[in-house]
This record gives C-alpha cells, sequence and structure tokens, in this order.
C-alpha cells in the first residue's frame, strides 16, 4: 500500500493556525491550554483539540473501511472533514452551541464504521 504525501490532513493545520493567531491576538503564552478568562480563546482551542481527539479513530475507520469499500469511505471522509471545519466555524463565534453545526460528520464516521464492520465480516467468513 502507498500513501502519498498528499494524504495530510491540512484540516488539523489550519484549525492549529488558528489557535496561533488567537494566542496571538489575546495574548495568551505557551504553554497556557486554556485561558480562565477569555472564552472565545477557549473556544478557539477547543475546536482545534476536540478535532485532535477524534481524529485517530477518524483514521483508524478511514484507513479499514478503505480497504473493504474505497469510495464510500473517502466521501465518508471528506463529509467527516468538511463537518470538522464547520463545527470549527461554529466554535469559533464563541457560542460552544454553534458548535453542532458540524454533527453531520457523525454521518461519515457511521458510514466509516460500517465500512469496517462489512470489512471486519467479510475477513471472518472467508477462514
Amino acid at each position: 500500500m502507498i500513501v502519498h504525501k498528499e494524504h495530510g490532513s491540512k484540516v488539523t493545520l489550519i484549525l492549529m493556525y488558528e489557535v496561533g493567531k488567537a494566542r496571538k491576538k489575546f495574548n495568551i503564552p505557551y504553554p497556557t491550554m486554556y485561558s480562565p478568562d477569555n472564552n472565545l480563546f477557549n473556544c478557539i482551542q477547543r475546536a482545534h483539540q476536540n478535532t485532535l481527539e477524534s481524529y485517530p479513530q477518524f483514521l483508524f475507520l478511514l484507513l479499514l473501511g478503505g480497504l473493504e469499500w474505497p469510495v464510500v469511505s473517502a466521501g465518508a471522509g471528506v463529509v467527516f472533514l468538511a463537518s470538522r471545519i464547520v463545527y470549527a466555524q461554529g466554535y469559533y463565534t464563541g457560542d460552544p452551541k454553534k458548535r453542532m453545526r458540524g454533527a453531520f460528520g457523525h454521518l461519515g464516521l457511521f458510514a466509516l464504521l460500517g465500512a469496517t464492520v462489512r470489512f471486519a465480516v467479510r475477513l471472518i467468513s472467508s477462514h
């Protein structure tokens, strides 16, 4: 299997860049993760942190699901990544409830989960 360098996630880099800009704008130095008094910075930081927290599961499902249904998995991956941008844009408003606009990404994850389960069933039944 060949994984091209173009497969690196631009989404996590974009969110990281936004956190860096917010650090400068609100004067929040490293290693401070969250501000005790700046909710907008905390929302921007959480959008990035939450994406990093869910990213390993996404990659795992994308890889295994892609072995069974590559086109479906690619589409589901696009849905998930697009939802993370929408999620972040909602969080960047400073109103954490608006992050839920990106909840459609769960559809992408469920599709990837289905492809992964199908792959596992095929492997088990072939032996």
